[in-house]
C-alpha cells in the first residue's frame, strides 16, 4: 500500500528527470575524459538517444534500472500498489526501447545501453566506456550523413 496521497505521489513521479540525470552526466563526463566527442539528445534520431557519437556511428542510452527494467538488478523493484498499471507501463517501456533500438540499427547506428547501476563504480564505468570507444573507432563520414 502506498503511504503517500495520490496527489503527492503524482508530484513525486512528475519530478523524476528524463534528461541530464546524474547517471547520464557521469557517463558524459567519462566519455569526454577519454577523448570522446558527442552530442546529446539528438532529436532527429529515433528515441532521442542520450548520447550520440556521430563520428563513431554510436548511440548510447543511459537507462534507469527501475524505469527500463534492468534484468536481475536490485533497483528493479515493483511498486506494491496499482500493480496492473505498473506492469503495463514497464512492458510498454521495454517494447518502446526495443523498437527504437531496432530503428537505429536499421539506420546503420550501433546502439549501447549503460544502466544506472553500472554508473555507481566510476572505475568500472570508465572501463566499460573505454571498451565501447575502442570497439567503435571513428568512421569516415559519408557525404549524406547528417546529424
Amino acid at each position: 500500500m502506498d503511504n503517500l496521497s495520490k496527489e503527492r505521489r503524482s508530484r513525486a513521479m512528475a519530478a523524476v528527470r528524463q534528461k541530464n540525470t546524474r547517471p547520464e552526466l557521469l557517463v558524459r563526463k567519462v566519455i569526454h575524459s577519454l577523448g570522446g566527442r558527442f552530442r546529446i539528445h539528438v532529436q532527429n534520431l529515433p528515441g532521442r538517444p542520450d548520447i550520440v557519437l556521430p563520428g563513431r556511428k554510436l548511440c548510447i542510452f543511459v537507462h534507469g534500472c527501475f524505469w527500463h527494467r534492468h534484468d536481475a538488478c536490485r533497483l528493479t523493484t515493483m511498486p506494491s500498489s496499482n500493480e496492473v498499471f505498473w506492469a503495463e507501463k514497464f512492458a510498454a517501456n521495454i517494447a518502446r526501447d526495443r523498437h527504437k533500438e531496432d530503428q537505429l540499427k536499421e539506420l546503420g547506428w550501433c546502439v549501447a545501453t549503460i544502466w544506472e547501476c553500472e554508473t555507481r563504480s566510476l572505475s568500472n564505468l570508465r572501463e566499460q566506456v573505454n571498451e565501447l570507444l575502442l570497439k567503435h573507432p571513428y568512421a569516415r563520414p559519408s557525404s549524406d550523413q547528417k546529424i
